[in-house]
């Protein structure tokens, strides 16, 4: 099927908007958007009769990756679409189940869950409401899964895959670089073995360190495995960890070494960030939710999303890389693209 790409809002934007809307009690309302000291988020529109409601998975609005984008593609899905929406955040995993429920009872046409750690709670809440439709971000569906699930799923080791590599490039040599993955879960794990695989294909004689915190939230977890991994050499550490993983792009800074986002675009934390590892979880949103309003949404199966389908991308890269480099890294997505690379997505 085709995927729609769509302008990501500025990070500075994106970052003040977030903050006034998850901030302390009472409510605030800035661009249309108006948060309650409760976790919900409501977007104000009109024209469509439909109803789009999305849960967050812990690491929650302000992890300035995951759950930012979704959030974000729900919000363009308000503007351009005119559906009603609502956001529910989620701080522990016994939340998610309530969360999905909620929005069903209120009548909403789809419930999208953020992310892979939905994957039981999604599938009890949608045989529960046969009636209501449901999109699992990062989660594949499969035989025997309710036929009123769509599951979503990105190929992160072709992003993986080119960070690693321009990484490879950029520490010549018997180099060490590293990760900082959160939860060992598939998603995650196939982001770091691109990463390794991409930086032995730049250079075989580099050492790739990799560690999880398991955690998406508490940013000192992973502040304090990449320190770890920085005082063992490490040159470039890559933060595949939600909001949590700040934390690692932190330790980079103090450092002086490079950092790598995830998800979204990092490169507005500062001249640390070498580049960032990208996937269009807001095109994912904003799509099923056009789908929707459409009348074309069809559950019941697994779409994905790749380089070649504009899910997948590699973000800014500093200004401090040779363009030579740069040009290698613009060939190898081509490459990728077209398909001739064979990248693993899972560790050794």
């Amino acid at each position: 099927m085709t995927r729609i790409a769509l302008p990501v809002a500025t990070a500075a934007t994106a970052v003040a908007l977030i903050a006034a809307g998850c901030g302390g009690g009472g409510t605030a309302t800035v661009k249309g958007v108006t948060a309650s000291a409760g976790g919900t988020v409501s977007t104000a529109s009109s024209g469509s009769s439909y109803k789009v409601g999305l849960v967050t998975d812990i690491g929650g609005l302000n992890d300035h990756s995951f759950n930012h984008l979704a959030y974000l593609g729900l919000q363009h899905a308000g503007k351009a679409l005119g559906v009603q929406t609502r956001v529910l955040e989620s701080h522990a995993n016994s939340d998610y189940v309530p969360n999905m429920s909620s929005l069903a009872q209120q009548g909403y046409d789809l419930v999208i869950g953020v992310g892979f750690l939905m994957h039981d709670s999604i599938r009890a809440v949608a045989k529960k409401f046969p009636n209501t439709k449901f999109m699992i971000i990062d989660d594949a569906w499969s035989k025997g899964d309710p036929k009123n699930l769509e599951g979503t799923v990105f190929h992160e080791e072709q992003a993986g895959y080119m960070v690693g590599y321009l990484s490879g490039l950029m520490e010549k040599g018997a180099k060490t670089i590293s990760s900082v993955g959160g939860q060992k879960i598939p998603p995650v794990d196939h982001y770091i073995a691109g990463y390794m695989a991409g930086a032995k294909a730049a250079n075989p004689n580099i050492t790739v360190l990799n560690g999880y915190s398991q955690d998406f939230v508490a940013q000192d977890k992973c502040k304090n495995l990449a320190l770890q991994q920085i005082g063992q050499g490490s040159k470039v550490v890559f933060q595949v960890a939600g909001g949590c993983g700040l934390g690692a792009l932190d330790a980079a800074k103090q450092k002086h070494v490079w950092g790598i986002g995830v998800d979204a675009d990092q490169a507005y934390l500062g001249s640390h960030i070498l580049t960032s590892a990208v996937k269009r979880v807001d095109n994912d949103v904003y799509t099923t939710a056009k789908q929707l309003v459409d009348g074309t949404l069809k559950t019941g199966r697994t779409y994905e999303f790749t380089v070649a389908n504009g899910g997948i991308d590699i973000g800014k890269i500093s200004s401090k890389v040779p363009q030579a480099d740069v040009t290698k890294v613009e060939n190898l997505k081509k490459k990728i693209a077209a398909g001739s690379v064979t990248i693993p997505n899972t560790v050794p």
